[in-house]
């Protein structure tokens, strides 16, 4: 019996929300609100553009030419993205993920990431994805260093939120008081800076229009439960996406690479900025044993 290249494909729902999981990475395929899109899908049969859905562990985003030092070694992963001379989005988006529990409205995966010439460390990796007809998706990321060593961490997401309908005639509203800025590589090219008075500036929910951005953004504003949330609005929906405080940046992207550009907009939780095994900026230390979790989620109405 033959199986799409992505996998085993794990449906869940509770009330009007549906969602479909991949083996392949562990990946959000699907997700939907009374039958219509809240994120960028694609086909079972088709690797996903555009890294739509997957998980970024255990490093979010660029690495600049793929080196960086750590516990006093220099590492060199391998260059994923050839055109900008960088390693990109970690080390599990398309690896074999296996099912350590299934329910209808939840399902358990388990990775055993081990270690490389560009990353010597072994982890244990899982992540829940639960449907809530009142709360909508929540999915829960969990790590523990099953080796010998400290190990650098970090983790992210990429779903692209949608509400059927361009982005440039949406509102769009992130708290964030910075953003970072990046070169023509999409490496950082300084330190964060100020968003008033900038197109970076989404605090107040303006319409989006023609901006374009593949950027960071940090000092989070959250609500009393610690959550930021990103807002994107548009056509009489709403599709909102929060994190909680393990995420301390937000990567907010235009999806210009998508199959239909700015389609959806790419919003990614995040446990530290971009470059940051090479900068050392926000990388969780993972002692042997050591364990860490985060959790973001999304609802629409």
């Amino acid at each position: 019996m033959s199986e799409p290249i992505t996998g085993e494909q794990f449906a869940l729902s509770a009330g009007p929300y549906q969602a479909v999981i991949t083996e392949s990475g562990a990946s959000l395929r699907e997700l939907t609100y009374e039958g219509r899109p809240v994120v960028l899908s694609h086909g079972a049969d088709e690797p996903a553009p555009a890294a739509f859905g997957h998980l970024l562990i255990p490093w979010p985003n660029r690495i600049d030419r793929g080196r960086y030092e750590y516990g006093g070694s220099e590492h060199q992963l391998d260059v994923s993205e050839p055109a900008r001379d960088c390693a990109i989005h970690g080390l599990v988006r398309w690896a074999s993920w296996k099912a350590a529990g299934h329910e209808p409205d939840r399902v358990r995966l388990t990775h055993r990431l081990l270690g490389t010439a560009g990353y010597p460390f072994r982890l244990d990796l899982e992540v829940e994805y639960a449907l809530d007809a009142a709360g909508g998706l929540r999915v829960r990321h969990g790590v523990r260093n099953a080796g010998t060593k400290t190990a650098p961490y970090g983790h992210g997401a990429h779903p692209y939120l949608t509400v059927g309908e361009p982005i440039d005639g949406c509102t769009v509203t992130l708290g964030a008081d910075r953003y970072v800025p990046v070169d023509e590589r999409m490496v950082p090219s300084g330190p964060s800076l100020d968003v008033t008075g900038t197109g970076y500036d989404l605090r107040e929910g303006p319409v989006f229009g023609d901006r374009r951005i593949d950027n960071a953004f940090a000092d989070l504003n959250r609500d009393g439960a610690g959550r930021v949330w990103v807002v994107l609005s548009g056509g009489g929906r709403t599709v909102r996406l929060w994190a909680d405080e393990a995420h301390p940046w937000m990567e907010i992207y235009t999806a210009e690479n998508a199959p239909a550009p700015r389609s959806g907009l790419g919003v990614e939780p995040m446990t530290c900025p971009p470059n940051a095994f090479a900068s050392g900026e926000g990388v969780i230390d993972l002692e042997p044993g050591a364990e860490f979790h985060g959790t973001w989620g999304i609802l629409a109405s």
